[in-house]
């Protein structure tokens, strides 16, 4: 478990994280994100005592990171996978660590062929692609077969395939009980992989809420609508205060009308309709509704 209480850090004039206080349970992926600039990478820094607070505190599981005797066998972390000494081979990384804290070599042996790297052990890390970086990374965060895994970006640079192991493996490591903090960019990887979710906006919580709860709470679930006559159902949802917007295939896609609205209105007017289908808000919806004011630098199109 990872508790932080009153969390707070200033780099001069600059508050990068604002009293933050969240806990990260055992048993559950759980996401954490944020737009740039909200505090995360800062955030997890001060989590693995790479950055002092300037106030505050966080312990991982009852402890500072720096008290654990042990800390790779209680936290395993990613956060720059490419902070690697480009002249050993990955196996040789690997072992080094190993070593620190009288982990056997079978165990570096046994993560190489777990990350995908057994073929390429031997070879130097300057000649790895980002993707064979990132699973290096992912394997020297599981070296220890730590309680608690903090991994930032892991996604990133990774094939299809790739993506969906580690997908698989956070949710394996979670449902044995063990805590499982992931930060990522791609909402719609980490609408597939967290359970909960911990959203921040420059520096402060915004939200600490399961992840169907968080879709929900968008409140801009929409109607999907295929009918015969667009245009004459169009007019008759518009008198009824609906949002209709054209969708590339033909459709409409409805907002502020139910299925069963959008139904006896469409039945009663004679318009036949081919589809009525509810959707969702999606995870990247909510999130870009609820951190809008959160955003350090926005864009408008031009």
């Amino acid at each position: 478990m990872i508790e932080a209480h009153g969390l707070t850090k200033r780099y001069g004039d600059k508050l990068a994280v604002d009293g933050l206080s969240l806990v990260v349970r055992p048993g559950v992926v759980t996401g954490f994100l944020g737009p740039n600039g909200a505090g995360k990478s800062t955030t997890m820094r001060m989590i693995l005592g790479l950055d002092r607070p300037t106030a505050g505190s966080v312990t991982v599981n009852g402890k500072a990171y720096r008290e654990h005797s042990a800390p790779m066998h209680e936290v395993g972390a990613l956060l720059e996978a490419r902070s690697i000494h480009t002249g050993r081979s990955a196996r040789n990384h690997l072992l080094a660590l190993a070593q620190t804290h009288g982990i056997a070599s079978s165990r570096v042996d046994e993560l190489l062929e777990v990350v995908g790297l057994k073929d390429v052990a031997r070879k130097r890390v300057k000649g790895f692609s980002l993707g064979m970086g990132q699973r290096l990374g992912i394997a020297t965060a599981l070296l220890g077969d730590p309680n608690t895994l903090v991994l930032d970006e892991p996604v990133n640079g990774l094939d299809p395939e790739g993506i969906r192991w580690i997908r698989e493996l956070l949710k394996e490591r979670a449902a044995g009980g063990r805590t499982v903090l992931v930060s990522s960019h791609l909402m719609s990887e980490m609408a597939q992989t967290a359970d909960h979710l911990l959203v921040i906006g420059k520096g402060r919580l915004i939200a600490d809420v399961g992840v169907r709860e968080f879709i929900a709470s968008a409140g801009r679930n929409l109607v999907r609508v295929r009918t015969t006559d667009p245009q004459k159902l169009t007019a008759l949802l518009a008198k009824a205060k609906a949002n209709v917007t054209p969708v590339d295939d033909g459709a409409l896609s409805v907002a502020g009308m139910s299925t069963d609205e959008i139904g006896i209105a469409a039945g009663q007017a004679g318009i036949t309709l081919l589809e009525l289908t509810p959707q969702a808000a999606s995870l990247e919806e909510a999130f870009m509704e609820l951190t809008h004011d959160s955003l350090e630098f926005s864009g408008s199109a031009s």
